[in-house]
């Protein structure tokens, strides 16, 4: 996975998604030859040189400044997340400390894991390893220790189990989406990790659905969200998620938690399944 050939591909595919009557263009109809904004449009818009955004389409981003990326984020209508994933993968990428393949969870982690007595519980490693559970979790999400480690990990879930994928539903799309819209945050903030490419490398090639969505470009990082699961036992099942950072574990995306309403059906629900 080369830096400049993402930086490259991830503009145009932000180009390609406007029409210039979305920013204010005037559109004299006939066919386009490109989709979207072309870039001395887009050039103009950010009020830099056009020489100056091809280059920066490139993949060539290292002399560019925040003011630059800034107004070319702003052109684009890029989001928050989208916006920061740009200075990110213009820049050289920062050395990050290295993530342990499989990393080893300290006592404290494994205790406050096993006291969600209500709660499912996951500790996810950087490469969307599943390194630790709550037994509510197992009771929700199934049996991880059925994988392989290699292949424990929310992504090998997501795209080739085919309970999780039941499980989800209707939701499975959403929630796919939004996991691939997490792995490129993640790629941006820390760049240089090669098994995190690889690991990106591997889903394109085992999931044609995973490929797709990758080939989008989804930018997102993953916080609050709701899944309405469909459970074998228990029926019907909403949760609300939260991923909760670990900042001095490196090896760590974070504490992904989730919850029912309280006095909900689906907190009944946790409470048989816990039981």
């Amino acid at each position: 996975m080369d830096d400049r050939t993402e930086l490259s591909q991830f503009l145009k595919s932000r180009r390609a998604r406007l029409r210039p009557e979305d920013v204010g263009l005037p559109d004299y109809g006939g066919v386009r030859r490109v989709a979207g904004l072309r870039r001395e449009e887009l050039a103009r818009l950010a009020g830099v040189s056009i020489a100056h955004y091809t280059r920066l389409e490139q993949g060539r981003g290292d002399s560019v400044s925040d003011e630059v990326l800034d107004a070319i984020g702003a052109a684009l209508r890029l989001d928050t997340d989208e916006l920061a994933y740009l200075h990110r993968i213009a820049r050289r990428p920062p050395r990050c400390a290295k993530a342990a393949a499989s990393p080893n969870v300290r006592p404290g982690l494994r205790y406050l894991l096993e006291s969600f007595v209500l709660t499912p519980a996951l500790l996810v490693g950087r490469h969307t390893q599943i390194v630790g559970w709550s037994r509510l979790a197992v009771a929700v999400f199934g049996d991880f220790t059925a994988w392989p480690e290699d292949r424990r990990t929310i992504s090998h879930l997501l795209f080739t189990d085919s309970y999780l994928r039941d499980l989800h539903g209707a939701g499975w799309e959403r929630a796919a989406s939004e996991h691939v819209a997490h792995l490129r945050v993640l790629l941006g903030r820390f760049r240089g990790d090669a098994g995190l490419a690889a690991h990106i490398d591997h889903m394109r090639e085992v999931s044609m659905e995973f490929a797709r969505m990758w080939a989008e470009h989804p930018v997102g990082q993953v916080r609050s969200r709701e899944y309405v699961l469909n459970h074998p036992v228990v029926g019907e099942l909403t949760l609300h998620g939260e991923l909760i950072a670990l900042p001095d574990e490196p090896s760590c995306c974070g504490l992904d938690l989730f919850a029912a309403e309280p006095g909900s059906a689906s907190e009944e629900a946790l409470r048989r399944l816990a039981g």
